[in-house]
């Protein structure tokens, strides 16, 4: 809340600065006193006049405790009238406070509902999984019943809370070490929370902090055969639940489907494929700290990692290249795809001289890949199976920028090169002092790294996988309420919680009001902007860059995939209108693995959104990429078109002249 002496003039034209209280369950728990010289008052002829302040209400506050909080309650009774947050403009005659305005307030993001009056502190779950878009009640209720942690929703988005592993301080260690690993604006503005020492309650050093940060860290041997036996385990439980769905519709639908839920996080937890995940991650760590410390190399993981095997991810990419090579032979299928807008050109391409071969490239990858999309935690958004329209640009893109074979060569380079560093690292280590102990150890992360980093992205593949089961089976259900006159679009299904749509399957009937009400409150969340830190106050937190490293006017970031790399800045928010040339540097606000076949046109990175370990980063570490992510408002900054200079060393982008 905001108050000054005088008419409210004073406050929008600046001359002075307002006085702020907050307030929390009936007291005011903090109150910052603006200085002030002037006021505005008004005349008793019309107009106004500035005047001076005594010196000893300068230092007084406008307002009285008492006067505070009988103001909050008076906003509390407006915003239950209009059902929604408003800005309110007052103004205090006497002891009578007068509404002047009250407007919603349409940019505020909303709070997780809680159930208890405690403080509590949200963390984006979007932010750390690369999809900040609001997602459809459908989808975000699924991810709810199949995520490994409870999700609290807020404006579209989904958040985790984590008040209780702050309040430990052994839990809060971990928790801000991973955290800034993958986000550093998160871990500075949970730091910000912390350091103010009146919001998070104490709990005593081993107190309970919630679930564990970090998945099981046992030594795990380095072996090849683990990350194959985990993916043949998660691929025998897709086959079982694609075989079990098969025959189950109505209510019994649901009742498979919830417990293939538990299926599915049981698989996600389980102990052998948190130890492989963390160990790739941990030796990639690993290497960064103790080759800066030894070498005085920044990021050196990132070309030891260059075409790891058993990449699902990055094989995506590449795998498009060679879906590429099999069209560019026909001018006649390239130029029907040219103007291809409808999902069904898949049946059109045999009438072209080539168009067999091209339809069953296609396919191929459809088979392998068609569950995948952009914002793909969302169960609703359209898949590339369903709409694979959505990959004729990239195809477009690979057919023009390159030459049969690039994807075996790519490939081959990166291997090349992380072979080269490897051994170039060896050697300098064996001339250090103790080297050749320190070069031993080196080796060992190396070969762990390699072993084990590209199974980081096949979890992530296994829920797409099976959400791509989920759906189908969901819109099935979706089509007979359409054929029984329930509802008029099956897509309708999409505003409703798993929950409900279990409901609605029972009784055949529908709340209509209530899929409409849905519709538009996902229409107005595309205009929030979520926060990566929200308190129950309703505070976004956005956190801050503390560096002083950089040149004046660079835009700061997290580098997360070394080297640096000038060329042409695309700002590209919807993959399906990409139109890239050799050279240009992808802008975008976040990049989950859907982006991935973007990556083999592009020389460099930029993103809003993203960590170290996050899909894009690692896929950039990967191909090679300069990469520099977390770089706020990017896409904003930077203009479409602009040259610019991306420091994927030392994270920083420079818009050149």
């Amino acid at each position: 809340m905001d108050a000054s002496f005088g008419l409210g003039e004073a406050l929008v034209s600046g001359l002075v600065n307002p006085d702020v209280f907050k307030v929390r369950d009936g007291e005011v728990v903090t109150e910052t006193v603006a200085a002030r010289q002037r006021a505005v008052h008004a005349l008793p002829a019309g107009g106004t006049q500035e005047v001076a302040i005594g010196p000893q209400r300068q230092e007084q506050p406008a307002l009285t405790d008492a006067q505070v909080v009988r103001l909050v309650q008076l906003g509390r009774r407006i915003e239950a009238h209009f059902g929604r947050p408003q800005d309110i403009e007052w103004c205090l005659a006497g002891e009578d406070f007068q509404i002047v305005q009250s407007r919603p307030i349409t940019t505020l993001f909303p709070i997780p509902a809680a159930r208890d009056r405690e403080n509590h502190v949200y963390v984006s779950v979007g932010h750390q999984q690369m999809m900040t878009d609001p997602m459809k009640p459908l989808g975000l209720s699924v991810w709810q019943l199949t995520a490994m942690a409870p999700m609290h929703e807020a404006g579209g988005r989904p958040f985790v809370d984590v008040t209780r592993r702050l309040a430990s301080p052994a839990s809060r260690a971990s928790l801000l070490d991973v955290v800034g690993r993958g986000d550093p604006l998160i871990r500075d503005a949970l730091e910000t929370v912390i350091d103010r020492g009146d919001f998070i309650p104490a709990l005593p050093d081993g107190g309970p902090g919630g679930p564990p940060v970090r998945g099981a860290s046992a030594p795990i041997e380095t072996d090849p055969a683990i990350a194959t036996e985990l993916i043949e385990r998660s691929q025998a439980s897709i086959a079982a639940l694609r075989r079990g769905i098969r025959t189950k519709t109505g209510p019994a639908l649901f009742d498979f489907l919830l417990e293939a839920f538990q299926e599915h996080k049981r698989v996600l937890s389980d102990p052998l494929s948190m130890q492989a995940i963390m160990a790739g991650m941990e030796a990639t760590w690993w290497l960064n700290d103790q080759l800066q410390e030894w070498l005085g190399e920044k990021n050196a993981a990132d070309t030891l990692t260059l075409s790891a095997p058993g990449n699902v991810t990055s094989e995506m990419g590449l795998a498009l290249l060679d879906v590429a090579d099999v069209i560019r032979p026909h001018p006649q299928v390239v130029a029907f795809l040219q103007g291809a807008e409808d999902d069904g050109f898949l049946d059109e391409l045999p009438k072209f001289a080539g168009g067999t071969e091209a339809r069953d490239a296609i396919e191929a990858y459809l088979d392998r890949y068609g569950m995948r999309c952009v914002g793909e935690i969302d169960l609703t958004r359209p898949r590339w199976r369903e709409r694979p329209t959505t990959l004729v640009p990239v195809i477009l893109d690979n057919v023009r920028n390159f030459e049969p074979g690039a994807a075996k060569r790519r490939f081959e380079q990166g291997r090349q090169e992380a072979q080269k560093k490897a051994q170039e690292v060896l050697e300098h280590l064996r001339a250090l002092p103790d080297g050749e102990h320190k070069a031993n150890q080196t080796k060992r992360m190396i070969d762990r790294v390699r072993t084990f980093i590209g199974y980081r992205e096949y979890p992530k593949y296994g829920i797409v996988s099976r959400y791509f089961v989920y759906k189908q089976a969901l819109l099935e259900e979706a089509e007979r309420l359409v054929q029984a006159n329930v509802l008029p679009e099956k897509e309708d299904v999409f505003y409703l919680t798993f929950g409900e749509l279990h409901n609605v399957v029972r009784s055949n009937q529908v709340d209509d009001k209530l899929i409409q009400q849905r519709k538009d409150a996902f229409r107005s969340y595309h205009a929030l902007t979520p926060p990566r830190v929200l308190t129950s106050d309703g505070e976004a937190i956005a956190g801050a860059y503390r560096r002083d490293d950089v040149p004046a006017g660079a835009l700061i970031g997290l580098p997360v995939s070394a080297g640096t790399i000038e060329g042409r800045a695309r700002i590209i928010l919807d993959m399906a209108q990409a139109d890239l040339e050799p050279g240009d540097i992808l802008v975008t606000a976040h990049t989950d693995p859907a982006w991935t076949p973007l990556f083999v046109d592009i020389t460099g990175l930029v993103t809003e959104v993203g960590g170290l370990m996050t899909h894009g980063a690692v896929i950039a570490r990967e191909y090679g990429l300069p990469a520099v992510v977390g770089v706020v408002d990017a896409t904003r900054l930077i203009p479409d078109g602009q040259r610019i200079r991306v420091h994927g060393n030392d994270g920083y982008v420079e818009i050149l002249p």
